[in-house]
C-alpha cells in the first residue's frame, strides 16, 4: 500500500507574465509527493521544474489547479503556519555581507517568532541541533561568505532545518558545487530523510544522483509529468530518450545496484595519438 501523499498537485497550470501574453510554464499538471520519502524532480532546461517547485512552496501563484499539503490547500493555509509545515531552499541563495554562520541559521526561527514571542529556549536549541545536523556546528562563529561551496550550501540547509519542518525543498541543492561537495550534500539530505524521517523534495541535473538518493523520480517535460516512480521505473534508456532527447545504456550500478546512465558516443570514436 503506497503512503499518503504530503503533497498533491492536480491540474497545476502556470504562467510568467498576464494572459494572454504570458508565458505558460506548467500546463495542466498532476503529481503527488509521498510523505516521508526523498523525492527527486528531474527535467531537460526550462521545463518547469523549479517553477513547480516555487510553486508548491507558494512563492508562484497558479493560473489553475491546486496544491494540497496533507489534504490542505497551501493557499489556505495562513502563511506563518505554512512556514511551520515547509521550508524551501532556492537556487543560489545570496549570502547577507559579513553575517555569520550562527546568525544566518537562526533566520529560519523567523516564523516560530511574534511580538508576544521572542527569541527563547527553544530557539536556541533548534539552531544548536540544526547546526549539529548539518554538521557546521566547529563553522558558528565563521562569517557565511568565508566558506567554501560545500560548507555554505550546509549552512543553508541547517537554516531551512532550524525552521523546524517536516518537508524540505530544494532547488538545484547541488549546483555550482564540486562532484566531492554534491556528494557531501546529498547524503545529508538522504540522512535527514532516513534518520530524522523528513519528506525531501529536491530538483537535481545528474541523473544518476536522482537514481542513487531518490526513493521517487518525478520526470519532467514542455511543463508536464512524463512519468513518476521509482529510479528503476523512470530512469531507463526509453524515458531518458522521450524526455531528454539522450540515446543512453542504464545498466546496474556495481556499487549501489541501482539505474546508471551511460550516454551513447555521437561525435565518433575518439582518436588516441
Amino acid at each position: 500500500m503506497n503512503p499518503e501523499p504530503r503533497l498533491a498537485v492536480h491540474g497545476l497550470t502556470v504562467a510568467y507574465g498576464k494572459p494572454p501574453r504570458g508565458r505558460v510554464v506548467i500546463d495542466g499538471l498532476d503529481a503527488q509527493i509521498p510523505a516521508g520519502r526523498f523525492t527527486v524532480i528531474i527535467g531537460p532546461n526550462a521545463c518547469g521544474k523549479s517553477t513547480l517547485l516555487r510553486t508548491i512552496a507558494r512563492l508562484h501563484k497558479p493560473l489553475a489547479g491546486t496544491v494540497t499539503l496533507d489534504g490542505a490547500d497551501v493557499h489556505q493555509i495562513p502563511t506563518r503556519r505554512l512556514a511551520r509545515r515547509l521550508a524551501v531552499l532556492p537556487q543560489s541563495p545570496l549570502v547577507p555581507e559579513g553575517v555569520s554562520v550562527t546568525d544566518l541559521v537562526a533566520r529560519g526561527r523567523s516564523p516560530h517568532q511574534s511580538w508576544w514571542r521572542q527569541w527563547s529556549p527553544a530557539d536556541e536549541k533548534a539552531v544548536a541541533r540544526a547546526l549539529s545536523l548539518a554538521g557546521v556546528a566547529d563553522l558558528a562563529a565563521r562569517p557565511v561568505d568565508t566558506l567554501s561551496g560545500g560548507q555554505r550550501q550546509r549552512v543553508w540547509i541547517a537554516m531551512i532545518l532550524a525552521q523546524d519542518t517536516d518537508t524540505l525543498l530544494l532547488d538545484e541543492p547541488t549546483t555550482y558545487l564540486d562532484l566531492a561537495h554534491q556528494i557531501e550534500v546529498l547524503d545529508l539530505l538522504r540522512r535527514l530523510n532516513t534518520e530524522d524521517g523528513r519528506t525531501i523534495v529536491a530538483v537535481l541535473h545528474d541523473l544518476n544522483e536522482a537514481a542513487r538518493y531518490a526513493d521517487e523520480v518525478i520526470a519532467m517535460r514542455d511543463g508536464r509529468v512524463i512519468t513518476q516512480g521509482s529510479p528503476d521505473k523512470v530512469i531507463t534508456a526509453a524515458n531518458v530518450e522521450a524526455v531528454f532527447g539522450l540515446r543512453c545504456a542504464v545498466v546496474a550500478c556495481p556499487v549501489t545496484g541501482k539505474p546508471l546512465v551511460i550516454p551513447h558516443i555521437t561525435t565518433g570514436e575518439p582518436t588516441h595519438s
